[in-house]
């Protein structure tokens, strides 16, 4: 089996693995920034596929879909499941910015090396800043999508008393 199989299994374990380091009193919210994420990344990944600016050439159903289902449909929504959910309220700006900046940087630079030493995914149009841009504007529509779905329940999920 190719190192790629490889790594898109250890990318459903680590995926699912992360879902663990979620806390019970905050599963609806990663259900809510899982599935809205998905609705993001899903459809953007599949027009970026369509212009041609990315390829998949080794990719789960690729009968089906040109985009990676693996990673749009899964890996990234459960990581901003994550990061909703561990989300550093009531803190600073720059302590909050940083939170953007880490999740996107480490998300970009895994990208990165899997586009540089893999054939999982194909820059052709592309380069890393515009997966960096997408993912943080992914987050921040994310967050906005959460305040307002649990605005009545703010103290609950965004420990706001």
């Amino acid at each position: 089996m190719r190192i790629e199989w490889w790594i898109l299994i250890l990318v459903y374990f680590v995926s699912t693995g992360i879902l663990f380091f979620i806390p019970k009193q905050k599963i609806r919210l990663a259900v809510v920034a899982f599935l809205f994420k998905q609705i993001i990344t899903f459809l953007i990944g599949l027009v970026v596929v369509e212009l041609g600016w990315l390829e998949y050439p080794i990719r789960l159903f690729p009968s089906i879909n040109r985009a990676s289902f693996t990673f749009e449909f899964y890996a990234f929504p459960v990581i901003c499941a994550l990061f909703n959910t561990r989300y550093p309220n009531n803190r600073s700006a720059p302590i909050i910015l940083s939170y953007y900046v880490l999740f996107c940087s480490v998300m970009t630079v895994v990208e990165v090396m899997i586009e540089k030493y893999t054939e999982l995914i194909t820059y052709v149009h592309w380069e890393w800043y515009f997966t960096w841009i997408s993912l943080f504007i992914t987050f921040y529509l994310s967050r906005l999508f959460c305040l307002w779905f649990f605005l009545n329940e703010k103290a609950i999920y965004f420990n706001e008393e």
